[in-house]
């Protein structure tokens, strides 16, 4: 290749913006699934590359599996919303090889490497392990399939406050403003909710997009309803959701909406009111006001 071609891709490469940096892929697809990609719904596929910072949300009677690179696999039950807040290749700064956000509903993920998974109550840092989450407005649950992983509850700087070591068959639960709970087995109630697929190992199934391109097909922008959840959860998680989507405030809609939830989104402030947070220029000092008019 041309080295002033070679140069420039990774100029183009390292300008991307978070959400353009590939991270994996959708093998498996069952029901409708609403991708959120910079401000866009797209239509997710088979085959669609996944990139950081995508939000998925699957139908109520959905299915989807994500290959992450690496030899993570996370599979998404009904009703379920995630994001993609991480991803790295080996372990990033803090050790971690990626993180993934679940909002709501259900998540199996099986890892080899370093990787955090975090509900709005509850967090786990697994390496080597099989685990099951569930994640509703008012409760948590984390099943420790296999292997082994550091569960504790979700704090508000994202990571997991007083965390233990999970033992294989454990599990973790809280609700909302009480202590974490664990199990030594998981509850009948939860093996009962839990999606029959989520009863076996999931295969990878990458083989067949090795050398596949597939192009989401693009729905509409983004609605303050669809992102609310995301633009009110726990601070260390949405950030960067500002100058993501900051765009759509040139809608009237998006607008009006994001100004009646101000209180739940106080760093939108400044970007919808900014006359509000300009310091006021104070006047020169003058010492002497009839030396200074006068001109001596």
């Amino acid at each position: 290749m041309n080295p002033v071609r070679s140069l420039l891709a990774v100029f183009l490469l390292l300008a991307l913006p978070a959400w353009a940096q590939e991270v994996g892929t959708l093998t498996l697809v069952e029901g409708p699934l609403c991708l959120i990609r910079g401000t866009t719904v797209l239509h997710g596929a088979e085959g669609v590359r996944l990139h950081q910072g995508d939000i998925l949300e699957s139908s109520d009677a959905g299915f989807a599996q994500i290959e992450f690179t690496g030899k993570t696999i996370a599979a998404l039950g009904p009703a379920t919303r995630v994001l993609l807040l991480g991803h790295a290749t080996g372990r990033d700064a803090s050790g971690n090889a990626g993180e993934l956000i679940l909002l709501s509903g259900w998540l199996k993920a099986q890892s080899s490497e370093n990787y955090r998974y975090s509900a709005p109550l509850l967090s786990a840092l697994t390496q080597n392990s099989s685990l099951i989450l569930h994640s509703t407005t008012e409760s948590a649950e984390i099943y420790a399939e296999s292997g082994s992983a550091r569960i504790g509850e979700a704090s508000l700087d994202g990571r997991a406050r007083t965390p233990r070591i999970a033992k294989a068959g454990e599990l973790y639960s809280r609700v909302a403003g009480k202590d974490v709970a664990v199990n030594s087995r998981p509850s009948p109630s939860f093996i009962d909710a839990m999606p029959p697929p989520f009863r076996d190992t999931f295969p990878s199934l990458m083989a067949r997009f090795a050398n596949k391109q597939v192009q989401p097909r693009r729905d509409h922008e983004v609605t303050y309803s669809e992102v609310q959840p995301w633009l009110t959860m726990g601070v260390a998680w949405r950030r960067g959701f500002v100058k993501r989507f900051e765009p759509r405030l040139k809608d009237p809609e998006f607008r009006r909406s994001l100004e009646a939830h101000l209180k739940d989104s106080p760093e939108w402030g400044p970007v919808v009111h900014p006359e509000l947070y300009q310091s006021k220029a104070l006047p020169a000092r003058t010492d002497n006001p009839e030396r200074q008019n006068s001109g001596r």
